[in-house]
């Protein structure tokens, strides 16, 4: 077990080493990259299961891969030599689609939500505007929530504030205060901000 992680461990260092030399950066899945016979290149550069590398004929190579029943997959042509791997294809790609979507999910753009309530909004009424509230701090986004005063209305801030509190309290555990309410001409305003992840 211990030859097996050393062995992995060492061919990740030198696939780095090699792609750091060549100036390489990740590539989209989008991009094709060739694979076995795909491989136009005459001569390449293989980093092999157990860490050891070698540069071999791409004939060669191939015959190899398939003796492992694994696959020749190119991961830097633009390398000189170009770079090849002999592994599981279907496990790399799984991979690197992991990687990109994880990728993606760091790269989201918080947008502020708003949800629009009035002083004597209805119990039904208020739950239907939590829910996608809810929703909305859960996939990372600012909840700003206020309430209207139109008219007379604006005799009832105490009812206001107690509302904007209540929404406060309710949704404490997705969310921290980025704003306490606080009366906007006739707006009473106040603005959400989910937790960071792990908090």
């Amino acid at each position: 077990m211990l030859q097996t992680s050393l062995a992995t461990n060492g061919a990740a260092q030198l696939t780095a080493f090699f792609l750091y030399r060549n100036n390489w950066r990740p590539r989209a899945i989008a991009d094709k990259v060739r694979v076995n016979e795909e491989i136009r290149a005459s001569e390449v550069r293989v980093v092999f299961p157990d860490g050891d590398h070698d540069i071999l004929d791409v004939n060669e190579a191939l015959d190899i891969a398939r003796r492992e029943e694994l696959d020749l997959v190119e991961i830097a042509p633009k390398a000189q030599p170009p770079v090849c791997k002999i592994i599981d294809y279907g496990k790399y790609r799984y991979e690197q689609q992991k990687a990109e979507k994880e990728a993606r999910k760091k790269q989201h753009q918080m947008e502020l939500k708003e949800v629009r309530f009035r002083p004597r909004t209805d119990d039904h009424d208020y739950e239907f505007k939590m829910r996608h509230a809810r929703g909305w701090l859960e996939d990372g986004n600012k909840v700003r929530a206020y309430v209207q005063f139109r008219g007379r209305d604006i005799i009832y801030k105490d009812q206001g504030m107690d509302l904007l509190k209540r929404f406060i309290e309710d949704l404490q555990e997705l969310a921290k205060i980025d704003q306490p309410p606080q009366m906007e001409g006739r707006r009473m305003t106040t603005i959400l901000a989910p937790h960071k992840k792990g908090k």
